[in-house]
C-alpha cells in the first residue's frame, strides 16, 4: 500500500500576528455521520461507544483519539489525526453499519488554529459567534467573510478551531490575517 500524506490546503507556515497566531492545521481526518430514519438510537450508540459521549446540540466531544461535533439534527462530524485514522470513514462505516450514512470529508474542508491572548477581539471582528460567552467544547456555525464554517472552542478564551470550506481556503486565511492584523 502507499504511503500516502495529506496536501495542506495552501501550505504557509504558521503566522504570529501581535498575540494572535495562526496556524494551518494539516493531518486532519474528517468523515460526516447522518443517523438514518429510525437508526438514531444505534447512531447515538456507536458515537457514545466510540467518543465517550453523543456530542450536544452545539457541542462537541473530545475523545483520546477522535473528536465529534454537532452539525445539525441527528448528524455530526468527526475529526482526528490523519496519521492513525487515514481511513475514518470507513471504520465509522463499518461500525455503524447500515444506521448511519457516514461520508468523507477529508478533502473537503481546510482546519486553522487560532490562539492568543487577542483571539477574542479579533475573533469578534471576524464573525458573529459570541466568542467571550463560548465556553471550552461549544461550537458555532457561522459566516466567515461570507463562507460556512464551524468554530470550535478548543479551550476558552485561549483557542479556537475553525473549520471552513477547502476551495476557500485562500479567502478564509486571508481573512483571519486581516482580523488579527486589526487587533494586533
Amino acid at each position: 500500500m502507499l504511503d500516502l500524506k495529506p496536501t495542506p490546503a495552501i501550505g504557509v507556515p504558521d503566522q504570529t500576528i501581535g498575540t494572535v497566531t495562526i496556524a494551518e492545521t494539516d493531518g486532519v481526518a474528517l468523515a460526516s455521520v447522518a443517523a438514518r430514519k429510525g437508526q438514531l438510537v444505534a447512531s447515538e450508540a456507536t458515537l457514545k461507544s466510540r467518543l465517550g459521549a453523543v456530542p450536544p446540540v452545539g457541542g462537541a466531544v473530545f475523545g483520546d483519539a477522535e473528536t465529534g461535533f454537532w452539525t445539525g439534527s441527528d448528524q455530526w462530524m468527526i475529526t482526528a489525526s490523519f496519521d492513525s485514522h487515514e481511513n475514518l470513514a470507513d471504520q465509522w462505516k463499518d461500525e455503524l453499519g447500515a444506521a448511519a450514512s457516514v461520508t468523507e470529508q477529508s478533502g473537503g474542508w481546510v482546519v486553522f488554529d487560532v490562539t492568543g491572548a487577542d483571539m477574542l477581539a479579533m475573533c469578534e471582528l471576524l464573525c458573529s459567534v459570541a466568542i467571550r460567552r463560548m465556553e471550552t467544547g461549544d461550537v458555532q456555525r457561522t459566516m466567515v467573510h461570507q463562507m460556512g464554517c464551524f468554530v470550535i472552542c478548543c479551550d476558552a478564551g485561549l483557542h479556537i478551531r475553525i473549520i471552513g470550506p477547502r476551495a476557500s481556503a485562500l479567502s478564509l486565511h486571508h481573512a483571519l490575517i486581516g482580523a488579527a492584523t486589526a487587533v494586533a
